[in-house]
């Protein structure tokens, strides 16, 4: 079955693989958020699995978004130069995206054994704060840019699937 969702898979389009990629990374944080109120409710993982599934998360957000910058974002702005201000904006998102990732992962590597309120009420706003940028910014980025990847064909993101275009489902798919 893994081979025929990855031969479906390259099938599709950019932009719709992009859009399923966006789903994936949302319902992570919505299972981070969970796992977060849970552990703050004194019902939930221990702090050590807390802060593993956090890495995860960072780890694959950043990764999307490091292959954007890195392998999306050129090629589009070499085929569509009036999208640069555009990329520009999205840029500016992935940085504070990292900062608000980096402040996360801050307060996750402190996380008390016994957990308090004052801490929950950091973690949360902090999570807040990720999901409505995470949010702004998936939407902007679908509405200026899903057309353009559903036209481009670049044989290479085909052959080798970019890392803007992986879920961890990919990850597993790969080993």
């Amino acid at each position: 079955m893994a081979a025929s969702f990855e031969a479906s898979s390259r099938l599709t389009a950019f932009g719709n693989q992009l859009i399923e990629v966006h789903i994936w990374l949302r319902e992570q944080l919505e299972d981070l958020r969970d796992n977060v109120d849970a552990y703050f409710d004194g019902r939930g993982l221990p702090p050590r699995d807390l802060r593993v599934h956090c890495l995860s998360f960072c780890t694959a957000l950043t990764r999307h978004h490091t292959g954007e910058d890195r392998g999306a974002f050129p090629v589009i702005a070499e085929e569509f130069p009036e999208l640069r201000q555009v990329i520009t904006e999205l840029k500016t998102d992935h940085n504070r995206i990292d900062w608000i990732l980096g402040s996360l992962e801050k307060l996750l590597r402190d996380l008390p054994d016994d957990p308090d309120a004052a801490t929950a009420a950091r973690v949360r706003a902090e999570l807040e704060g990720l999901s409505a940028i995470m949010e702004t910014h998936f939407t902007y980025e679908e509405k200026k840019l899903i057309s353009v990847l559903n036209s481009m064909n670049v044989p290479q993101w085909r052959a080798d699937r970019p890392d803007f275009l992986l879920s961890g489902q990919d990850d597993h798919d790969e080993q």
